[in-house]
């Protein structure tokens, strides 16, 4: 774990002496977002109270800086580390200002009067997550969702070299949520700040991290980089999800599709028949869906939202079989909907198809909705 700014090494955590999560190894770099994910109760709040010293270490080591985090004292820590968890304080009598200006504390004398250029800094963490309008109001006046503003705000004044976020967006609206990442994003890739944080946006997670760990059962189930974590069923596996219950190519959780006897037919290519899919997955009716290249993006929410899905292979011209296959549904599907297929020299057969769609009255075009 050379370069790492951050090291677990055997970590074991839990409550009581009880052990939750065994053997728990993670090496991090500085600027690099890793992310925890995994379903409620899993241990990912433990293990971030642990790394942080809310909780005790049941075993292992852990490392910030180079030093042990077991040996630093608080204030060291302080200076090192700023930590935003889900805990809901409620102070009595404090303005936003008052709570983010305690960033500034471990920095301040015994009096915690803080300077000119504490208060400059005070001033610029409260423009940068947007809250310099409530910053007089009482914080135990205003919404969830400000409150995690003000708390990030906080951690930002500390100037820290990581920070560590437990569900820091699940009070915000999308706005604020991108909002507050693209922040994170921004301090660890320019700042150099280590940010370990838990979500259960597993799409935002698949975004923003550089590498995701996946916490289910006494150990790491697996960790890796997004391409490697969200490749396969390690997500299905991660929340017990039915078989094409997440689509790792739109990032996307997907309802199951609707079993049965293909009752439409959607002729698509590029993107087009995406919005047709999921209304038809809506309405309940099963549909069938080519004549597809397996490279295609229709193909990839095809495969799990359609109850037959007519393919080729990548590159490959549409041959007999698919053709044949196609013109099969046509004959016993009520409808068949052109969503919009651009006609080349890999696909033009499916001109057969809906040709023979035409003739036999059946060729429609997706409904369109007013507004």
């Amino acid at each position: 774990m050379n370069g790492c700014y951050f090291t677990a090494k055997g970590l074991t955590v839990g409550y009581g002496g009880v052990p939750l999560i065994r053997d728990i190894e993670i090496g991090i770099r500085p600027g690099e977002i890793v992310t925890l994910i995994g379903p409620n109760g899993s241990g990912k709040s433990t293990i971030l109270k642990t790394i942080t010293r809310q909780l005790k270490a049941l075993g292992g080591r852990v490392s910030i800086g180079g030093e042990e985090l077991a040996a630093m004292s608080a204030r060291n820590l302080a200076t090192k580390l700023a930590v935003v968890l889900t805990d809901r304080t409620r102070p009595e009598l404090l303005t936003c200002r008052d709570i983010v200006s305690t960033g500034r504390y471990p920095f301040t004398g015994r009096l915690g009067i803080l300077s000119a250029g504490d208060e400059a800094k005070v001033d610029a963490a409260m423009a940068a997550v947007r809250v310099s309008d409530i910053a007089d109001r009482s914080y135990d006046a205003i919404s969830d969702g400000q409150r995690q503003r003000v708390l990030l705000a906080r951690a930002i004044c500390q100037e820290p070299e990581m920070i560590v976020l437990d569900e820091p967006t699940s009070f915000l609206d999308i706005r604020h949520k991108l909002e507050l990442l693209t922040l994170l994003k921004g301090m660890a890739r320019d700042g150099g700040i280590t940010v370990v944080l838990s979500l259960h946006e597993i799409d935002l997670a698949q975004k923003i991290s550089d590498r995701i760990l996946c916490v289910k059962g006494e150990h790491i189930l697996t960790s890796g980089t997004p391409e490697e974590v969200f490749a396969g069923d390690a997500i299905a596996a991660l929340y017990g999800l039915p078989e094409g219950g997440f689509d790792p190519a739109f990032g996307s959780v997907e309802l199951p599709r609707v079993e049965g006897e293909p009752q439409a037919l959607v002729l698509s290519a590029g993107g087009t028949g995406i919005p047709v899919f999921r209304r038809l997955q809506r309405q309940g009716v099963p549909f069938a869906a080519g004549i597809l290249h397996e490279n295609d993006l229709d193909y990839h929410l095809a495969r799990r939202l359609a109850a037959e899905v007519v393919s080729v292979k990548p590159f490959a011209p549409v041959g007999e079989a698919a053709v044949k296959r196609a013109l099969e549904l046509v004959e016993t599907c009520g409808q068949v909907i052109d969503a919009g297929v651009t006609v080349g020299e890999m696909n033009r057969r499916v001109e057969e198809v809906m040709e023979a769609a035409r003739l036999a009255g059946k060729l429609t075009k997706p409904e369109r909705h007013p507004g």
